[in-house]
Formats: structure tokens, C-alpha cells, sequence
């Protein structure tokens, strides 16, 4: 029998963008959190960087004297995102509240303050959502899928109520990655105490994450059923349309040489606001949501190229929101040439490239009443029964792409509507990629 919910995923289908914010010890040493840790225990190969002892001593130096968490909150608002998602406990082990399952956290760092609770209250205030990343996976933990792995349940089940229980409405936990077998965990009993603690929230597709293979077993169905979670987590890049699963795909702002990049690494280079709006749209017209990574320094600031990004969005969103909030991707799927989102009769194609200030589309079912491109110039735009077709008057370059209002004439329900097939991303949204992987 299903376990009774009181879920409520319109604001998330409505939000479209949201903020994810990785950090901790790490950041002391600006390398990768978690994953530079050179042991992982029973889990995953090691990156064979940073010696474990070393790795798990940066906490004794982490002291992020200028955090605001107001500053950061409303940097996320400002930009157009309507929720947050932080990293509570990431694979190294480490919390970043004053949990009382573990001396391995905040409160023991020269800094002392709950960054979790600063954090939590400042999303309240400000009116956003609030989300908990949380790694089952825990390199650290000296029970971590040892004998039957009772323990560890003990010890994380534990966490997820302190952080479903001491700090008001959490509206989304998005766990991350875990191994071993079935067996090893109890999963309806941890789904149970989710839903009693925060009745509304949504969970991701991570929570039984990497527990697969030949020595795994076989999950009882309901239990398979139960961890695919509320929503798909493509990482790294822009899941492809889906029309009945709802997914979120999480991408770094910067980017290091050699892979990763979601924990502050000083080599890592910020995307271009350009490319970062271009892959919001790109979600949206997916029917997906991006959430778009951060890492602060070990100061507690972001870099001041992640800041400057998310100030970039303010305006840009001033002008071009309409077309992402609150619709639905689609009628068109979306491709290498864009997409569309459709909000009632008003139709919104996000225009990655123009051949010659031009763009050539099947032909929709409906009249078009009005067309015009939001933030630019007028756009010319025909239709009749061989296609529709847009040109744009006036200049034809642009700071980003074009997003273009269509006006319809009321009508049925838009069908969905092929455009060119060879040109679409085909990789699969369900397909998940080791974020430090060679891939």
C-alpha cells in the first residue's frame, strides 16, 4: 500500500530554477569536496589526491567569518530562483549543522555557528523554498556499509530527522548516492519517517542511488517504486524532453580543468551568463528545472564570478521570466534550433540559432494572433499549412537567444509537435554520470 502524502509539486513545476550551494571543510584547500578525499571506503575507486588524514583534518580550519546567509539568500532571489538546495552532509562525512549524531561537524570548527540553521532561517525570511542535499554515501563514517549496516542506518536515519525536524518547513530533500545491497538499508522505514516529519516535501531519485548489480539483490517492487523518488536527476548536462517525469538537471557555474567544479576550486572557470541562460532555457523547454551549482570560498563568500552571474540574471529575468515561469515545455520539442513553453494561449519560442535571421516550423493547430520578442526588436511572423515561419526585423545579433512571444487564437489543447529529430540531445535523462568520472 502506497504511504499516504499530502505533496504538493506545482511550485516546483512552477519554479523552473533554483540555487545549489556545495560546501564545507573542503574549501579550505579548494578541492573537491568529497570526492579528493583519497580513501572511499567500500563505496567508489578513489581519486588518490589528498592523503585521509590530511582531508579530514581541514575542518580544524574552517572558519567562514564573512557567511551571510542573508547576502547569499537574496543573491538567489535577485537572480530569479525560487529555491535552494544545500549541502547538509556531503560523501566526506562532514555536517554542516549541529548534529547530534556525529562530533564531525559544525560546531566543532574554529567558526562554531550552524551554517544549516543560518541558512534554513534566511530562506524562510526571504520567501524561498528550502532544500537539503544529503550523501547517504559517507566516506567517513567508520560504519558505513560494515556488517549488516544497522549501524549506519541508525546514524543517517537519525540525521535526516534532525534535518526534517529542527529547522521548520523543508519543502525538498535530495539525497545523493549510496552502494552496497538492498539489504543493507531500510528503506520504507526512512521513507516513512520523511513523510511523517515533512508530509509536503519532495524527494529526488538518489536515495537508493548505485544499489544495483549482480550482489545487490532484488528490491522488494515497492520499494524500487518508492526510491525513484519525486523527480529525475540529470547532473552535468541538459536532460532531454519528457512529457510524464518530471526532472531537474543540477550543472556547475564553474568549471575546473579536470572534471567536478561543485565545491569551490580556485582553477575552476565560471560559465559565461550567456551559456548559463541558454541552459535555463534549454531545461525549461525540456519540461525540466535547472539548478544551477555554487561553491563559496572558504571565506563563506561566493567567488565574485558567481556572484556577478547571479546579478546578471536579475534583469534578465525582468524581461524574459514570463517565458519560464509557470508553463509547460512544449508544444515543440525542443532541439539543437531551441525550444518552446506554451502558459494558456501564449506560446514563448526560446531561439538558440537563427539561419540568416530566420526560423522554419512545423505549423501549429492554432491561429497566431500576435508575435513579438520579448526584450528586442519586432519579429515578422507567417503562417499557413506547410509551416511557421519567424523573422527577425532590425539587428540580428544578440547579447543572449531570442525568446518570442506567440499570441494564439483560443483553440484545443496544443498537441505536441516534432521538429528536426537529428538535431535533438539524445542522451537520457534517466542516464546518471559519476561527477568525477572520465565521461
Amino acid at each position: 500500500m502506497a504511504m499516504e502524502r499530502q505533496m504538493d509539486m506545482q511550485w516546483w513545476l512552477d519554479s523552473k530554477f533554483g540555487l545549489f550551494i556545495h560546501w564545507g571543510p573542503s574549501s579550505v584547500g579548494g578541492v573537491e569536496i568529497g570526492w579528493d578525499r583519497r580513501s572511499h571506503p567500500y563505496d567508489h575507486p578513489g581519486r588518490a589526491r589528498i592523503p585521509d588524514a590530511e582531508y579530514d583534518q581541514y575542518y580544524t580550519r574552517f572558519n567562514p567569518v564573512e557567511f551571510d546567509a542573508d547576502a547569499i539568500v537574496l543573491a538567489a532571489k535577485q537572480a530569479g530562483m525560487k529555491y535552494i538546495v544545500f549541502t547538509s552532509k556531503h560523501h566526506d562525512g562532514f555536517a554542516n549543522w549541529h548534529t547530534q549524531m556525529s562530533d564531525y561537524n559544525i560546531a566543532n570548527t574554529p567558526f562554531k555557528r550552524d551554517i544549516c540553521r543560518e541558512l534554513a532561517d534566511a530562506v524562510h525570511r526571504h520567501g524561498l523554498k528550502l532544500g537539503w542535499y544529503y550523501s547517504t554515501r559517507d566516506w567517513y563514517h567508520p560504519d558505513y556499509l560494515v556488517g549488516d549496516n544497522s549501524k549506519y542506518n541508525d546514524f543517517y536515519h537519525g540525521q535526516v530527522r534532525e534535518l526534517l525536524s529542527n529547522f521548520g518547513k523543508v519543502d525538498l530533500l535530495w539525497f545523493d548516492h549510496v552502494a552496497g545491497a538492498w539489504a543493507d538499508y531500510r528503506f520504507r522505514e526512512l521513507f516513512e519517517m520523511i513523510y511523517e516529519l515533512q508530509p509536503g516535501i519532495l524527494v529526488n531519485n538518489r536515495a537508493a542511488r548505485f544499489v544495483f548489480g549482480h550482489k545487490a539483490g532484488t528490491p522488494d517492487p515497492e520499494i524500487a517504486e518508492l526510491v525513484k523518488g519525486d523527480f529525475d536527476t540529470p547532473e552535468g548536462k541538459i536532460g532531454v524532453f519528457m512529457k510524464d517525469r518530471p526532472w531537474e538537471s543540477c550543472i556547475v557555474m564553474s568549471r575546473p580543468p579536470d572534471g567536478g567544479g561543485w565545491s569551490y576550486r580556485p582553477e575552476a572557470i565560471t560559465r559565461s551568463f550567456a551559456e548559463c541562460a541558454k541552459m535555463l532555457s534549454a531545461c525549461v523547454s525540456g519540461r525540466g528545472n535547472l539548478l544551477l551549482n555554487a561553491g563559496p570560498m572558504s571565506t563563506g563568500q561566493l567567488r565574485p564570478e558567481e556572484m556577478g552571474l547571479l546579478k546578471a540574471f536579475g534583469p534578465w529575468m525582468q524581461t524574459f521570466g514570463e517565458g519560464l515561469y509557470e508553463t509547460q515545455g512544449g508544444p515543440y520539442i525542443n532541439g539543437e534550433w531551441g525550444g518552446a513553453t506554451i502558459r494558456g494561449n501564449d506560446l514563448y519560442l526560446h531561439v538558440f540559432e537563427w539561419q540568416s535571421g530566420a526560423l522554419a516550423l512545423p505549423p501549429l493547430p492554432r491561429e497566431v494572433l500576435a508575435c513579438r520578442e520579448l526584450g528586442g526588436e519586432d519579429v515578422s511572423c507567417r503562417q499557413d499549412g506547410n509551416g511557421l515561419s519567424l523573422t527577425l526585423n532590425g539587428e540580428k545579433t544578440r547579447d543572449t537567444h531570442s525568446i518570442v512571444k506567440l499570441s494564439l487564437a483560443e483553440g484545443a489543447e496544443v498537441p505536441l509537435i516534432p521538429t528536426d529529430v537529428e538535431s535533438m540531445a539524445c542522451e537520457q535523462v534517466a542516464a546518471l554520470e559519476d561527477p568525477m568520472g572520465d565521461d
